[in-house]
């Protein structure tokens, strides 16, 4: 086994975005919230963090991201909720959280949650509180459903509302995603009532056997949404393109890096997009901590 690594203040820590290789809608549950069946895949395309120490009990943001407030920032919303679930432990404990932000906004590559789960990840560990992962995606899904796959570090099958997981090996792939420039709301688009809601469920083994998969959202955003559709169908002339989350973002797995980076050099001048390498899991994932 690995020798334990340690996280320090100051360091950079990464925040990997994710693709959903599909996703489906297969229910509704009584309170509003989707049933989802999905597969998670981490990539190398990373934010980073760094964690600076403070004495006066303040949390903030060393360059809050423009026209977003701390009510509804992630990493500032998991530094507060961790430091009330550790009480007395920690009560005084303030932080100053520097963001590089790699991962597009808005685009279903998880930016956002995974943000906050590598947050919860530091300040458990630089807070000494000693929490598992397990209470740490407990906390997280509070935030929102995917951030516990975030926590757990591997790659996933996804049910419920995407945070009951099950681990799953990926093999070697290259992802070419495409970013379209436009912002999409996902409760929106879960609230579209043409939204498919009862597919039927399948299990893992079916996704393993190449069962035939596909995002149930697609549908609303490309109408919604012409230019993620003129991604879509660009990138199908090369490989099955398919939207990652709600979108904007779309994507096609290819064998080789040559390959994808191919591909990419002729897309139209005005779509922009970048080539990816999938992981075997987090980069903190819970084996090297």
């Amino acid at each position: 086994m690995a020798a334990p690594i340690r996280i320090s203040w100051h360091e950079p820590l990464p925040a990997p975005a994710k693709l959903n290789l599909f996703l489906h809608v297969t229910g509704r549950r009584g309170d509003g919230y989707h049933i989802l069946q999905t597969v998670f895949r981490f990539i190398d395309l990373n934010d980073e963090l760094r964690f600076h120490p403070r004495s006066d009990g303040v949390i903030r943001m060393d360059s809050p991201l423009p026209g977003l407030a701390d009510a509804d920032n992630l990493i500032i919303r998991a530094a507060e909720l961790l430091r009330a679930r550790a009480g007395g432990q920690r009560a005084a404990a303030g932080v100053t959280i520097e963001l590089h932000k790699r991962i597009p906004i808005g685009g279903g590559l998880g930016g956002g949650s995974s943000d906050a789960a590598t947050t919860l990840i530091a300040l458990d560990h630089l807070w000494g509180l000693g929490l598992s992962r397990a209470d740490l995606a407990g906390l997280g899904v509070a935030l929102g459903a995917d951030v516990p796959v975030f926590v757990h570090g591997f790659n996933a099958f996804g049910e419920g509302i995407g945070e009951q997981l099950t681990p799953v090996a990926l093999g070697p792939a290259w992802y070419l995603v495409l970013v379209p420039q436009v912002p999409i709301s996902t409760r929106e688009i879960f609230a579209d009532p043409t939204l498919t809601r009862n597919t039927q469920a399948i299990k893992i083994a079916a996704f393993f056997a190449g069962q035939q998969t596909g995002n149930d959202l697609e549908p609303v955003v490309r109408r919604r949404y012409p230019v993620v559709a003129e991604h879509l169908d660009w990138l199908s002339r090369y490989a099955p393109a398919r939207l990652t989350g709600s979108g904007a973002c779309v994507f096609a797995e290819f064998s080789s890096e040559d390959e994808a980076q191919s591909i990419l050099r002729r897309r139209p001048p005005a779509m922009q997009g970048f080539v990816a390498r999938g992981l075997d899991g987090h980069p903190l994932e819970p084996a090297k901590i």
